[in-house]
């Protein structure tokens, strides 16, 4: 009986320790993070060294650590440069009557560019783009050892590129007086140029002759009246570059004549 009274409350205070124990146990394993939260938890900074952040990889399209993009826009290509060699002809239509009597020396004058000039193939001026000059010497009958004079030069074109400075030769004409119809052609500087007189549209009739050479040629003369020398609108000149011309292409994209070169 005795016996009986005493394991009665040890086994009682077993059940309760063993309880007890069991109850730490689940608390603990409730207190633990998942396994896939463990794993990607990162460890402690070591002492003494700096914490380093974690960089993402960039992805395709997303500007990099410099700022850049994966694919650059190509650099435009530089521009074309076209060279007119010296001795290039061209030929231009008078907008305005020119004449020994009532031109001066100084005088600017306008006029159309008649054909296509090119280089390597390319259509650097194109046909009626515009063109300017000077009378460079104007003298009317009796002022001239008795005859008259006048002579014009080329000073720039309007190339398909933009406005381009010229330097030609002077094209001449001299008319003697006292009767004497001749049609001597003066070429500046070395001889180079000539004068085509003739009438574009049929309106005022048949040409009027032309004078071709490098300084001695005499073929008929430009219009006169009472022997001074008169070259009307649309008479056609011919002008020899003295010098090469580089034309580069415009940046802007604006351009007089055709809008783009042609290539032929």
């Amino acid at each position: 009986m005795n016996v009986t009274r005493i394991s009665l409350p040890l086994l009682l205070s077993t059940a309760l320790f063993l309880g007890g124990c069991h109850s730490k146990t689940d608390q603990q394993a409730d207190n633990q993070p998942p396994a896939d939260q463990q794993a990607t938890t990162a460890a402690p900074d070591e002492p003494g060294k700096p914490h380093k952040p974690h960089q993402r990889e960039p992805r395709a399209g997303e500007p990099g650590q410099g700022g850049s993009t994966a694919h650059q826009p190509a650099p435009p290509p530089p521009p074309q440069v076209v060279e007119l060699p010296a001795g290039t002809s061209i030929r231009v239509r008078l907008d305005q009557d020119l004449s020994s009597q009532t031109s001066h020396a100084g005088d600017p004058f306008s006029a159309t560019v008649a054909d296509d000039v090119m280089a390597n193939g390319t259509v650097v001026i194109a046909k009626d783009s515009r063109a300017d000059g000077t009378v460079t010497d104007a003298k009317p009958l009796g002022k001239f050892k008795g005859g008259a004079l006048l002579a014009v030069k080329l000073d720039r074109v309007h190339s398909n590129w933009g406005t381009y400075p010229v330097e030609t030769a002077s094209i001449s004409k001299a008319e003697a007086g006292k009767g004497k119809r001749t049609a001597g052609f003066i070429g500046g500087g070395a001889g180079l140029g000539a004068l085509i007189g003739g009438l574009a549209g049929g309106g005022k009739g048949a040409a009027i002759g032309a004078l071709a050479g490098a300084g001695a040629g005499t073929a008929g003369g430009a219009l006169t009246g009472n022997k001074q020398i008169v070259l009307p609108a649309e008479t056609v000149l011919t002008f020899q570059l003295q010098n090469p011309v580089r034309i580069t292409e415009s940046n802007s994209g604006i351009t007089v004549g055709d809008p783009k070169l042609q290539v032929r």
